[in-house]
């Protein structure tokens, strides 16, 4: 399937690299990139991933470490819709991605 990060998905796995990198930069690049690895494992896979009905009809997540990756699965894309830490409160963030997030 093919693989869709919205803009919001993008800003958070930059925002994810840029915090990590006020510590670490060499370990920033490598989770981001471990990140989109994820993001392409789910793309190959993407039913094998948890429903998350109580956040938005279509919605699953695959955790990553402490973060968890957000995303829908359509006809021939999987959309990766939020990559947010885990202690956030997620209905609130999901929110903020508006109604048509889990539902593109």
């Amino acid at each position: 399937m093919r693989l869709l990060i919205t803009p919001l998905a993008r800003q958070d796995i930059e925002g994810i690299g840029d915090y990590i990198a006020q510590d670490d930069p060499a370990r920033a690049l490598a989770f981001v990139e471990a990140l989109r690895d994820q993001c392409r494992r789910i793309a190959a896979q993407p039913l094998l991933y948890r429903l998350r009905p109580e956040l938005g009809p279509g919605l699953r997540s695959c955790p990553h470490g402490r973060y968890v990756i957000f995303f829908t699965v359509h006809d021939d894309a999987v959309r990766i819709v939020r990559v947010l830490h885990g202690a956030r409160d997620l209905p609130v963030a999901l929110q903020q991605a508006g109604p048509q997030a889990a539902t593109d």
